[in-house]
């Protein structure tokens, strides 16, 4: 049964002690366009790869990846955009395919421990260890995350399981985002 994923995602790296340095009045439009080509433009191409392999399968599980970002965060309006744009079209694909036996859903990860966040944590000059225990102890559940979790949400998405869950953005974050 095929089904489609969109891997090119992103997290909310930056702990809230820490802002980033591309605010929107330092933005260019080429770092606008650049976020939003690979995070939403990307999720779009791949889905009208597939809609028509699913549509003839008479099913289908599509999995966008999000961001508690989503929902804004300092610095990073571009990424916020196109996360939120993610799960606006999500909930459309939802819509437009369940009829064909397609769900579509979102993972909204929050802080994930990874090769990426300890990037980041570099590049903001912080040692990773610090980096985490920053972000932990905004975390409701106390911990970080790790993909673990995050593909433990994916698994449920695209099992047979979750045919009657569509359209939904599950928050992977530890705890209420606010």
């Amino acid at each position: 049964q095929p089904a489609a994923t969109h891997p090119s995602a992103g997290t909310n790296d930056t702990p809230p002690t820490r802002a980033t340095s591309n605010l929107l009045f330092k933005m260019s439009g080429e770092d606008w366009d650049d976020v939003l080509s690979v995070h939403l433009r990307g999720a779009f191409l791949m889905t009208r790869s597939v809609q028509k392999h699913m549509v003839d399968a008479g099913w289908g599980r599509i999995v966008n990846m999000s961001s508690t970002s989503a929902l804004g965060n300092r610095g990073q309006a571009n990424y916020a955009a196109a996360k939120a744009g993610m799960q606006g079209l999500t909930k459309t694909l939802a819509a437009e395919m369940g009829r064909f036996g397609i769900t579509a859903n979102s993972i909204a990860p929050g802080f994930i421990q990874t090769d990426m966040t300890r990037a980041t944590a570099k590049r903001v000059g912080m040692e990773f260890d610090d980096f985490v225990a920053a972000a932990t102890a905004q975390i409701p559940v106390g911990r970080p995350g790790v993909p673990e979790d995050i593909a433990a949400a994916a698994a449920f998405f695209c099992s047979e399981e979750a045919g009657f869950t569509s359209g939904q953005v599950l928050y992977v974050a530890g705890g209420p985002v606010a």
